[in-house]
């Protein structure tokens, strides 16, 4: 913990970001009045996308088609069926 005057802190401003940051308490104090200086978490953001498709047909389900490479990008093509 560590207490700073106005004057003090505006000269090292950055050194009582990176302190609050670290998580030490930071305190400014201005005319008998106590300021906390705490850094916020950073918010969590999902690393997972959400899905391409919202409805999925039964055959596909069934493995009765899959995916290929045509000249015009990917399309649906029927699976082909094991002899």
């Amino acid at each position: 913990m560590k207490d700073f005057r106005v004057a003090d802190a505006r000269a090292r401003f950055g050194e009582l970001l990176d302190r609050a940051e670290s998580g030490e308490g930071v305190f400014i104090e201005r005319r008998g009045v106590r300021f906390s200086l705490q850094a916020e978490p950073h918010p969590k953001v999902s690393s997972t996308r959400p899905p391409v498709f919202s409805y999925v047909d039964d055959t596909l389900l069934q493995g009765e088609w899959t995916w290929g490479w045509t000249t015009r990008g990917i399309a649906f093509r029927p699976r082909r069926k094991a002899r």
